[in-house]
């Protein structure tokens, strides 16, 4: 199952990286764009039940690694304003296709790195 990381800008300026088991999280988040702390951490957790429950579907049991970088976030998060701005600085892999195994892999040459 292809994993990703995500990092985040903090309002205090903080960068975080964090962990997803499934690229489900390109489907909630955007490289680049901005998310009041709220909305951020809505996404995020319905991104890593999602991801966690395709864990489940495949290995028979939940991501713990999913719960734990999403109470890591909602720890994180509590030191903000709910309306103040997260920012996502960079999604990895950059899309579902760039992923090992990915749509996409079949078009790579031979030997090429993400």
């Amino acid at each position: 199952m292809p994993e990703m990381t995500y990092t985040v800008r903090w309002p205090d300026g903080r960068a975080g990286e964090y962990y997803s088991p499934s690229l489900v999280m390109h489907d909630h988040l955007t490289a680049g764009a901005e998310y009041a702390v709220r909305d951020f951490v809505d996404r995020t957790r319905l991104a890593l039940t999602e991801a966690s429950e395709r864990v489940r579907v495949k290995f028979g049991m939940y991501c713990t690694s999913a719960a734990a970088t999403l109470a890591e976030i909602e720890a994180a998060a509590g030191r903000y304003e709910p309306d103040a701005v997260v920012r996502v600085l960079a999604l990895d892999p950059p899309t579902v296709d760039a992923a090992p195994g990915g749509a996409g892999a079949a078009h790579r040459p031979e030997g090429t790195v993400r």
